[in-house]
């Protein structure tokens, strides 16, 4: 609602100020809370006096409501007027007004403090009341009054353990700040007197009658700074017999307890092993979970076996989240008893072949890793444990871990043969990433095992032929590295002469393979742009010198005044051919080319029949700030001279989202020829770059007759006007959307803001996935990625999730998720969620489903 529309709403409800309902009551106190920051101050203040008579009524339940309603609405000028009625509030007989005064008291402490502090004597005298909430929020209130006193709060603290408190809740608050100022005084806080006393007090809560103060209590001596083991003796046996209990908050909480002292005093906690074990079958996980790594930290040599009998069990039966605090726990132990590792690694190993997600796996990699590095023993059999599960791992980043690991360690194990099958096997089987990976470990072995060069350089050759051009660059490199001088051939056909002539291609020397191993001259996200640049440099500059990774440009800053002269060029350079076909076509036009780099171009589409007389294709170039569409026009009749042709658009409508701001004709098209005509558009005013819009589109051009077989004009030389009507021209969200490749669509999904999210629901006419998937792949204008483009278990399935990245125009990241479910009877059904940096552009794609 508005601020208009709030105030009128709060001046209605005030207006229940006369009704003697008591519910009614409660709920008009409530709305006034909620809404006094949403409506003028000005207003606010006009019910203050009702709630001041409240104030003073007879009924308790007015008089404490109306005390909290006054505390968040008042400042420091209005305070003094009702000072006198929350100082009377706080002594008052009745618990729940004396409640309601000091819980306003430490609302009004932040604002007006100075007030506040001159309540100490009806605070003081609250605190001795009967009532339990009562001491706690006057002990609260109390403690927030004096806390800039640290000789005060200490002289509070000390009179109150003295003097029983009977209140659990204020004694439980009390223990908190007896903690504080011991850990405030340091390592030496019970060597004190009054650090004595505290801790006397402290041992004495373990007898109370309230659980919540013992655990409170026990907490505390176990957080003291070097407590001596005798002295944290009586707390561990109090939760000890909380493990016991039957509420689950209990034992959890001293189950936590117990693993905070284990971290630091192991042998403390040592005596509860026997409890902690009972409670590895407990229905809570998070409690099993809590014991299972406390034991692992106070457990005995001579237990491990048998608790590692136990945790296989259980591990089956938690989460991921625990089963990394259990593998960080083992790993310590590990640590600790060296001579364990083949049990404990062992047991590492069997659960990383089991089912789990990345954290989890990763988590068991780290700590065998971590393992290898303290205990030279166990670094072969670890090897061996990462080769194998490698084969049928499903996380990239992990299997080139592990492939990096196995290449730098393999060559020095006593059998270094044994790791070459697990490595070829990823060349075979495994993605781009992984297999430049595993050549790379591949060239480790040959280089630092002379005994396994020759047979590694066969296969490293087999990668030479590799579709993708990382592995087959970083296997010309490792060859070059390796120097191999043997004559033996490739499975392929290929000699040693063929090879060498592929490393000499490629112009490998020794400063290149600096080049390979240093830090790139450009980041590859700046690649495409920098290579652009540096081929309109050439232009301007009349070069033909071959642009090489030698003369690229080291940084290039700002690419307008580059862009700038181009458009003083009149005509297309020889050079230009460095430029694909498109590109080449935009820059050879000076008034295109100034709009800056080209973010994406579409593919050309007909506006005409290939029969008719006049045939039009047109293509849509987007920048950052404008979009333009080139019409390639071909005149097939023969006694015909086509001039001054250009194309029109006009709204279909009614709306225009785009303005011409340039138009560029065709200034004559002889008979047979091809000539490009150009449109550029930008935003209209309310509009901007990426809208959908729909024009009517035509061709206006001079008609002058020539004879067919001279070309010499026959008849007025100025020729007649002549329009053509060309198929309609839409413009999609898509267009302005690059498809880019992604690292892990999730994480990237999550670093997006949530609250600008858009989501929608469709429902499609598509009877099978493959077409449904096809559809939409269309309309949205990116491609899935992250292998979800098909289905695990084929395009039969019923139900299918899509995940899409692009980059819409001006470099906005956006993701999209899509679900699709396929009913036999209702047909198809389309869930939509679009993550990006800007709502509109997010609102944009997932309407381009309609």
């Amino acid at each position: 609602m508005s601020s208009s529309e709030v105030t009128e709403v709060f001046f209605g409800v005030t207006k229940l100020f006369q009704s003697p309902d008591a519910s009614l009551r409660r709920m008009v106190y409530f709305f006034i809370k909620e809404v006094a920051e949403t409506c003028n101050p000005d207003d606010v203040i006009i019910v203050t006096s009702s709630l001041t008579k409240d104030m003073n009524s007879n009924e308790d339940l007015f008089r404490s409501n109306s005390i909290r309603v006054l505390a968040k609405m008042i400042d420091a000028t209005m305070l003094g007027a009702i000072e006198r009625y929350l100082k009377q509030a706080i002594v008052d007989k009745n618990a729940m007004v004396a409640s309601s005064a000091l819980v306003a008291g430490l609302h009004l402490v932040i604002t007006s403090a100075d007030v506040v502090r001159r309540w100490v004597n009806e605070v003081q005298e609250a605190l001795h009341c009967s009532a339990d909430m009562v001491q706690f929020h006057a002990l609260s209130l109390l403690y927030e009054i004096k806390r800039h006193d640290k000789l005060a709060i200490s002289k509070m603290v000390v009179q109150l353990a003295r003097a029983s408190v009977s209140s659990p809740l204020a004694t439980c608050l009390l223990i908190r700040y007896i903690a504080q100022i011991l850990l405030r005084d340091g390592e030496d806080c019970i060597a004190s007197q009054t650090g004595r006393a505290a801790y006397q007090f402290l041992e004495l809560s373990l007898k109370h009658r309230s659980e919540a103060v013992i655990y409170e209590a026990a907490k505390a001596l176990c957080s003291l700074p070097r407590i001596e083991d005798r002295d944290l003796g009586p707390a561990v046996a109090v939760l000890q017999l909380l493990l016991s209990s039957p509420k689950a908050t209990l034992r959890l909480a001293s189950m936590r307890a117990l693993s905070t002292v284990a971290m630091a005093k192991p042998s403390a906690v040592t005596k509860c092993n026997d409890d902690m074990e009972s409670l590895i079958a407990d229905n809570n996980r998070s409690i099993a979970t809590f014991a299972i790594t406390t034991l692992l930290k106070t457990g005995s040599e001579s237990s491990v076996d048998r608790l590692m009998k136990q945790i296989s069990s259980f591990m089956n039966e938690i989460a991921d989240e625990f089963k990394v605090v259990v593998v960080t726990a083992i790993r310590e132990l590990c640590l600790k008893y060296p001579l364990k590792h083949r049990v404990l690694v062992g047991f590492l190993a069997n659960f990383l072949r089991e089912e789990g997600g990345f954290e989890f796996k990763k988590s068991i990699v780290e700590a065998i890793v971590i393992l290898m590095g303290a205990i030279p023993e166990t670094k072969e059999s670890s090897l061996f444990h990462l080769c194998e599960f490698i084969e049928d791992c499903e996380f990239t980043a992990l299997s080139t871990q592990i492939l990096h690991l196995v290449g730098s360690l393999g060559p020095t194990t006593s059998a270094p043969a044994r790791y070459i099958r697990f490595i070829y096997n990823r060349i075979i089987l495994e993605n781009a990433i992984v297999r430049a990976a595993a050549v790379m470990a591949l060239s480790k072995f040959a280089v630092l095992v002379p005994s396994l060069c020759v047979s590694v350089s066969v296969l490293l050759r087999r990668s030479l032929c590799d579709e993708d051009d990382e592995v087959r660059d970083r296997a010309v490199i490792a060859l070059r590295l390796i120097g191999t001088n043997h004559e033996a051939k490739s499975p392929q056909g290929l000699e040693r002469d063929d090879v060498e002539a592929n490393v000499s291609d490629a112009g490998i020397s020794c400063d290149m393979l600096q080049h390979f191993y240093g830090p790139p001259k450009v980041s590859f996200d700046r690649l495409a742009y920098v290579l652009e640049q540096a081929t309109v440099s050439d232009l301007l500059n009349d070069s033909n010198s071959a642009l090489s990774y030698e003369t690229l440009p080291q940084t290039i800053e700002d690419h307008s005044s580059c862009l700038h002269e181009v458009s003083s060029l009149r005509s297309a350079e020889p050079g230009i051919a460095a430029l694909n076909n498109t590109g080449a076509d935009v820059y050879k036009v000076p008034e295109i080319a100034k709009l800056g780099a080209i973010f994406k171009s579409s593919r050309p589409s007909e506006l005409t029949e290939s029969e008719t007389e006049y045939v039009v294709k047109y293509t849509k170039h987007v920048f950052n700030e404008y979009i333009s569409l080139q019409f390639s026009v071909t005149n097939t009749i023969p006694d015909q001279l086509l001039c001054n042709v250009g194309a029109h658009l006009h709204s279909s409508d009614g709306l225009d989202v785009y303005e011409v701001v340039d138009s560029i004709s065709i200034r004559t098209l002889p008979y047979g020829s091809t000539a490009e005509a150009w449109l550029v558009l930008r935003p209209a005013k309310d509009s901007f770059l990426g809208m959908p819009a729909h024009y009517v589109a035509e061709l206006q051009f001079r008609v002058v007759e020539v004879e067919p077989t001279t070309g010499e004009i026959e008849g007025d030389k100025d020729g007649f006007a002549e329009e053509y009507p060309l198929e309609d021209i839409e413009i999609t969200p898509a267009d302005f959307l690059r498809i880019v490749e992604t690292g892990l669509f999730r994480d990237e999904w999550e670093s997006l803001p949530r609250s600008l999210e858009i989501q929608h629901k469709y429902a499609l006419q598509f009877k099978d996935m493959g077409s449904a998937i096809a559809a939409v792949s269309s309309l949205i204008g990116m491609q899935p990625i992250d292998n979800t483009d098909l289905p695990e278990n084929g395009l039969g399935v019923l139900q299918h999730t899509l995940h899409f990245a692009g980059d819409f125009v001006q470099n906005t990241r956006v993701l999209a998720r899509m679900q699709i479910l396929i009913d036999p009877s209702t047909g198809c059904t389309l869930k939509i969620a679009v993550r990006s940096q800007n709502q509109d552009i997010s609102q944009l794609i997932a309407d381009s489903i309609k």
